[in-house]
């Protein structure tokens, strides 16, 4: 009979372990998704950013003209 109460606290460890593991599982996808919202934003703001940068160097002159008219 202790085999049997044996393997009732085994399966109960299994089952409060699953459980665990379960929770923690939905907290890291919750990460990640916050993660990868927060990735895309960055990517977004980075090619606005490359973007403004571009237009201002087309904007400077080229290298061959002087600045200033002296």
């Amino acid at each position: 009979m202790s085999n049997l109460q044996d393997l009732a606290e085994r399966i109960e460890r299994l089952v409060l372990r699953h459980d665990e593991l379960k929770r923690t599982n939905v907290l890291l996808e919750e990460q990640l998704s916050t993660v990868t919202q927060e990735r895309e934003n960055l990517k977004s703001r980075l090619a606005a950013a490359r973007s403004r940068i571009e237009a201002l160097l087309e904007r400077l002159p080229s290298g061959g003209e002087r600045v200033g008219g002296s």
